[in-house]
């Protein structure tokens, strides 16, 4: 079953502000001052909610902001060019016994949120997995990934999630999810500002990443990351741990792809280095970027309740339970729930 709420969407992350909160609040007649006349009340709502608009864009830099665009104006094919099938504003990547297939954006970033929507491969997709991941270069990269694991027909497809820092991965959570990711469209998304990292389904937190620095663990901040997309032939690991392998029979497993989305601070196409980037991606007293907004420094209350439920009801795996492989707890499970 779904999440039990959604609220009205947040500009950034699918939740409601707390400013936001006080607007509706006052526009449905609950406040604290009822001796205030009806129409100033709508007065106020109508003031408010100018301010809000003028304070969101003219005080906010909104930096390489593309909304539903089209493939080709954010990303281009990476491998098996032949193996994609492009679709105006929908995309295919097709694997079968030949090749998969794969594309990454034209440019790399240093914070914000990248959306995009998959239709996953239907039927049995047992060995196959589609990634949709960031990721920066060299043997110390930082990189956000989700991977969905396909499984014989009627199974259900995992979800694994991994964060790499500095090179170092071994963070994997695996989960299934409350509805059939084949059937149609799904958003999928990564925020990432200095503060945390946070993994999102259809607007619904799935996994959060905090900046533990203070207590000397390494924190992704400082590499531009580009944006990437997959299929491939996995049946050595993918489903059952690789006793299911991937028929061949099935293919070309298809999986699709549309509402390619990134609000995000575009790395110079010229070398600069770690220091200059990010003092260019953080606000400042001259530009302010909306990642940066106090609200969005950790999950609010209901974003703690999402990730609660999922970690209820869908986790499978965290690897900050997995004591065969970790007789000694991974210091960031240690501090926080992620």
């Amino acid at each position: 079953m779904p999440y039990p709420y959604y609220p009205s969407p947040h500009p950034a992350l699918g939740q409601l502000r707390e400013d936001e909160k006080g607007c509706r609040a006052v526009a449905s007649g609950r406040t604290d001052t009822p001796e205030l006349a009806p129409f100033l009340v709508t007065m106020a709502v109508s003031v408010f909610r100018m301010t809000l608009l003028m304070g969101f864009f003219m005080g906010f830099v909104m930096v390489g902001l593309v909304t539903s665009a089209k493939f080709d104006e954010l990303f281009q094919p990476s491998w098996a060019f032949d193996h994609l099938i492009y679709e105006g504003e929908q995309l295919k990547l097709k694997l079968d016994n030949a090749s998969g297939s794969g594309f990454q954006s034209k440019s790399k970033y240093l914070f914000g949120k990248v959306n995009i929507q998959i239709k996953l491969v239907e039927g049995d997709s047992a060995g196959t997995v589609t990634a949709f991941y960031m990721s920066s270069e060299g043997p110390n990269h930082n990189e956000f990934d989700f991977e969905f694991l396909g499984n014989t027909t009627g199974e259900p497809y995992l979800i694994q999630t991994n964060v790499y820092v500095n090179g170092v991965g071994n963070r994997e959570q695996r989960l299934n999810l409350w509805f059939d990711p084949t059937k149609d469209f799904h958003n999928y998304s990564i925020f990432w500002n200095p503060r945390q990292v946070i993994f999102l389904v259809d607007d619904t937190v799935v996994r959060q990443h905090s900046n533990l620095e203070h207590k000397g663990i390494p924190f992704p901040k400082d590499q531009p990351m580009g944006v990437y997309s997959s299929i491939w032939n996995a049946d050595d690991w993918a489903t059952q741990g690789g006793r299911i392998k991937t028929d061949w029979s099935h293919a070309p497993f298809i999986a699709s792809y549309q509402g390619f989305q990134i609000d995000a601070c575009e790395s110079p196409a010229s070398s600069v280095s770690a220091a200059d980037l990010t003092k260019k991606c953080t606000s400042s007293a001259e530009n302010k970027y909306w990642w940066d907004e106090p609200a969005l420094s950790e999950l609010n209350l209901h974003q703690s309740h999402q990730l609660l439920w999922v970690k209820a009801n869908h986790m499978v795996y965290d690897y900050c339970s997995d004591n065969s492989r970790f007789p000694v707890t991974p210091e960031e499970c240690q501090h926080h729930h992620h």
